[in-house]
């Protein structure tokens, strides 16, 4: 692993993760390329201002769960291929409902060049520290679909404070949102705006 690329729980113990792409929930339906391990990593400058986002979060009463951060390039042209497939309708009804798998790059919920790969874009959610529970989002993630959009209608008045928290929160920490996922935040000071890097993340450091 690069030198400036970090596991995030390790440069801030205690957060909480579930890294989506390694495991069998996901809109592919099974552990993703690249991915070799259950952990996120990111460059350093976005762990920074992901604690920021951690403080201020906790401020409200709130903790942040990581669901994805660095995304290696195989991982992205894993995701072209597998919308290219014929439909099994196995993960259809949860993750894209209305829409067929090659929309999802034309519509912008998958890019063939992710802002993941720079290594300075995180999804994530809230969660409520005295219980643990999940923040109500109105919508998981990756459902690609209008609901997810900010400022979506059709959700909850308590999804859509939640949606504008989260919002307040990154903003406030530096980081920008994506218009078509409540989840999806990118550092406006990002080290890498140019490079797109395919390094896999396994469970150590590759040195």
């Amino acid at each position: 692993m690069r030198k400036d690329f970090v596991f995030i729980d390790e440069f801030m113990p205690g957060i909480r993760w579930d890294a989506k792409y390694a495991t069998w929930d996901n809109f592919t339906g099974k552990p993703v390329a690249g991915y070799l391990a259950n952990r996120v990593v990111g460059t350093r400058a976005l762990c920074a201002a992901l604690q920021s986002a951690r403080e201020e979060a906790a401020s409200h009463g709130f903790g942040l769960l990581l669901w994805d951060g660095y995304r290696p390039q195989r991982a992205v042209d894993s995701f072209l291929r597998w919308s290219q497939q014929p439909e099994d309708g196995c993960t259809k009804q949860r993750h894209y409902p209305h829409i067929d798998r090659p929309e999802m790059f034309e519509k912008g919920y998958v890019a063939a060049r992710s802002g993941h790969s720079r290594g300075s874009t995180v999804d994530l959610t809230l969660y409520h520290l005295e219980s643990g529970d999940l923040a109500d989002m109105g919508g998981d993630h990756d459902l690609m679909d209008s609901v997810s959009h900010h400022e979506a209608l059709g959700i909850s008045q308590v999804a859509a404070d939640s949606r504008r928290r989260l919002r307040s929160i990154m903003e406030t920490s530096g980081f920008s949102s994506y218009a078509c996922e409540w989840w999806h935040y990118t550092l406006t000071d990002e080290p890498y705006p140019d490079t797109y890097f395919d390094f896999p993340i396994t469970q150590v450091s590759l040195g």
